[in-house]
C-alpha cells in the first residue's frame, strides 16, 4: 500500500532520499518465473489459488530482464526445485505445505519447475537452484554477488509475500541495497501482496516500479503517473 505523507504512519522512520537502482555494480534477480507457479495447467493451480497476479507478473519480468542484459546488468535466475521424494524439502513442505508434495510440484527436470518460457535464461545468465523460500539459504547466491562485486539488487517474481519478500529481507541482512519491483511481482492475494511490500519498505528495501528501474538503466524518461 502506497501511503501519501499526511496519512503515512511510518513517516517519523522514513531515512534518507535515494536515486534509484543505476547499472552499475547492480543485478537483477528474478524470483521463481517458473511454469509451476505461474501455468494454469500445472501444480500449483490444482491447490485451488488464483494465479492470475502471479502470471500478470511475467510481461513486467519480461521487460526488466531485456532492459537488464541490454545495459549489462546481470541476470539471476533462482528456481525451486526438490527431488521427487522430497526429502529435500525439511518440515516446510513435508509437514507445512504437505500438499505441494501431493501434487509433485518443483520437481528437478520436470517441466513444471522450468522457467516459463517467455523468460528463458540465456548461457550467459545465472540460476541459482534454491530449497528454501530465501534465494540467499544454502545456495551459492551470495558467491555470484560476490564474484560480480554486485552492492545493490533489483528483485522481481513471485511470490511477493513468500520467496520475494524472505529473499528482500536477508538480502538487507547482509547489506545489499535492495529494490523490490511492485509491478514485476505477484501473489495469489492481492491483500498478501500490498502487505509484503508496505513491510518490506517500511524496513528492509525500498519498493519501486519497473519503469524507473528501466529508465534508470536505460537513460529514458519514466512515464508520469495517470491520473485518477
Amino acid at each position: 500500500m502506497q501511503y501519501d505523507q499526511e496519512h503515512d504512519p511510518y513517516r517519523g522512520f522514513r531515512g534518507v532520499g535515494d536515486l534509484g537502482p543505476g547499472k552499475e555494480q547492480t543485478a537483477l534477480i528474478v524470483i521463481d518465473m517458473q511454469n509451476c507457479f505461474c501455468h494454469p495447467d500445472v501444480s500449483f493451480a490444482k491447490l485451488g489459488p488464483d494465479i492470475t497476479m502471479l502470471a500478470d507478473a511475467i510481461p513486467g519480468c519480461v521487460e526488466l530482464v531485456e532492459a537488464a542484459r541490454a545495459a549489462g546488468v546481470p541476470v539471476i535466475y533462482t528456481q525451486a526445485v526438490f527431488r521427487p521424494d522430497y526429502r529435500d524439502g525439511g518440515i516446510i513442505f513435508n509437514e507445512l505445505k504437505k500438499p505441494i508434495t501431493e501434487v509433485g510440484a518443483m520437481i528437478a527436470g520436470s517441466w513444471d519447475a522450468e522457467i516459463v518460457d517467455e523468460l528463458r535464461p540465456r548461457p550467459e545468465d545465472f540460476i541459482v537452484l534454491k530449497h528454501r523460500f530465501s534465494a540467499f539459504y544454502g545456495t551459492d547466491l551470495e558467491v555470484i554477488l560476490s564474484s560480480l562485486q554486485i552492492g545493490s539488487l533489483v528483485i522481481c517474481g513471485v511470490t511477493t509475500n513468500i520467496c520475494v519478500e524472505t529473499t528482500a529481507r536477508d538480502a538487507a541482512q547482509r547489506n545489499f541495497r535492495t529494490y523490490v519491483v511492485r509491478d514485476a511481482t505477484g501473489e495469489v492475494d492481492p491483500v498478501k501482496h500490498d502487505h509484503a511490500l508496505t513491510t518490506l519498505e517500511y524496513a528492509f528495501c525500498r519498493t519501486t516500479g519497473k519503469d524507473d528501474v528501466i529508465a534508470a538503466w536505460t537513460g529514458r524518461k519514466a512515464a508520469a503517473p495517470t491520473a485518477v
